[in-house]
């Protein structure tokens, strides 16, 4: 799969020679932590970024890894320390993991300067200082002097144009890690050149959150499939009964735009036929179906009906590539899990190369035990949707071109 159709076809790790230089490499090791033990609720993104890290210290660089970790706003507190995550690290590693107490302090510098190839250091939440959102030129500079070159691999962060992010590149070569490039691949592949029949599936909450996606994949799919709460501002745009599901009454011109522009090009919109609405927002709220756009007075939609299932999985059935991002329903309770269960079971049943995009579709795929059988999981949620309505996102356009 190519991604050059999009602009984001990049030098990678392997492009360059990292042997016996320092490597400073971001990574995305904002992991969840369990509020009672304190301890790491799931590693997943730690094993991520394993294939790139061992892949430069066998190549002889001296790894300078870097991070973001919850939500310090700037100052230094040590429950957003990252000592648990080089802990963990090292473990997988089968080797030490050098903690700096500090970002671009006294203490990482000194362990930088002193690192030999094939070591490993990690520095201290780069969040503890307000110059790293702020991508302050300085503190992107004082990053950059440990290092010879740098390697990005944190996906779930490349929108985001902050200083370990974009700042860095301003003073040193920049190429992806293997997870990066792995996105760009599947991503940037579906987007830039699919397999047809193209069929983006698109749930969630809010329609305003994926107009800019909506509006870009009708230019390229075959189909597009619209559930959860974002479906219903269309049923009511058009004068249908919704009941008390969701909706954005400020977006009704936007979503016939949206209608309409499907019609002109000859995608087929996919909306539920049929909803399963309770009386309220709990898993014992009397599910019944419903007509979408004939739902009484009283009852809020939670899940896509059986009519719906039905046509969703047919089309889903027959593609050649898949995109999917947000759920059918809220499938955290079991009544209205149903939709978006048998929406995963049919994307794991299809021929078709299938993309994750992150967020509660991945949880939903992992949730229903199908993740084995999806071609790729999006690590990036707000990443791979901007990638997807075909923005410009900062830590990708900063590498260099391959």
């Amino acid at each position: 799969m190519s991604s050059n159709a999009t602009g984001y076809n990049k030098k990678s790790v392997t492009d360059i020679d990292v042997g016996g230089k320092r490597v400073l490499l971001r990574c995305d090791f904002n992991v969840p932590i369990d509020k009672e033990t304190g301890k790491i609720r799931d590693e997943g993104r730690i094993v991520a970024a394993l294939p790139t890290i061992e892949y430069l210290l066998k190549n002889n660089a001296a790894v300078i890894a870097c991070s973001h970790f919850g939500r310090p706003k700037g100052e230094f507190k040590p429950e957003f320390s990252l000592a648990i995550v080089a802990e963990s690290l090292s473990k997988h590693l089968g080797k030490p993991v050098i903690m700096a107490k500090d970002v671009i302090g006294e203490d990482a510098v000194k362990k930088s300067s002193e690192l030999k190839p094939g070591e490993i250091m990690l520095l201290e939440n780069t969040r503890f200082h307000s110059e790293e959102e702020k991508n302050d030129p300085e503190f992107a500079k004082k990053l950059a002097d440990m290092a010879d070159i740098y390697v990005s691999d944190a996906f779930g962060s490349v929108h985001r144009a902050h200083a370990s992010t974009e700042g860095v590149s301003h003073y040193l070569p920049a190429v992806s890690g293997f997870l990066l490039k792995k996105e760009l691949d599947y991503i940037g592949g579906a987007i830039s050149d699919p397999k047809r029949p193209l069929v983006a599936i698109l749930g969630g909450a809010k329609v305003s959150d994926k107009l800019g996606v909506i509006s870009n994949l009708l230019k390229i799919s075959d189909a597009i499939i619209i559930g959860g709460g974002m479906a219903y501002t269309f049923f009511k745009a058009e004068g249908g009964k919704i009941g008390n599901s969701l909706c954005e009454d400020d977006e009704f011109a936007s979503v016939l735009k949206c209608k309409e522009e499907a019609k002109t090009r000859g995608v087929k919109l996919l909306l539920p036929a049929d909803s399963v609405a309770g009386t309220e927002f709990s898993n014992d709220s009397g599910p019944k179906t419903f007509k979408s756009n004939e739902i009484p007075d009283g009852m809020m939609a939670m899940d896509i009906g059986p009519e719906a299932i039905s046509e969703f999985t047919k089309e889903i059935a027959g593609a050649g590539t898949i995109v999917w991002n947000g759920p059918m329903g809220v499938f955290e309770f079991s009544n209205y899990a149903e939709g978006t269960r048998a929406v995963a079971n049919a994307v794991a049943a299809s021929n078709a190369i299938s993309i994750i995009g992150g967020g509660d579709s991945a949880a939903a795929v992992r949730k229903f035990g199908v993740e084995d059988k999806i071609t790729h999981i999006s690590t990036g949620g707000g990443a791979s949707l901007e990638f997807m309505e075909g923005k410009t996102l900062p830590g990708i356009a900063c590498l260099l071109d391959a």
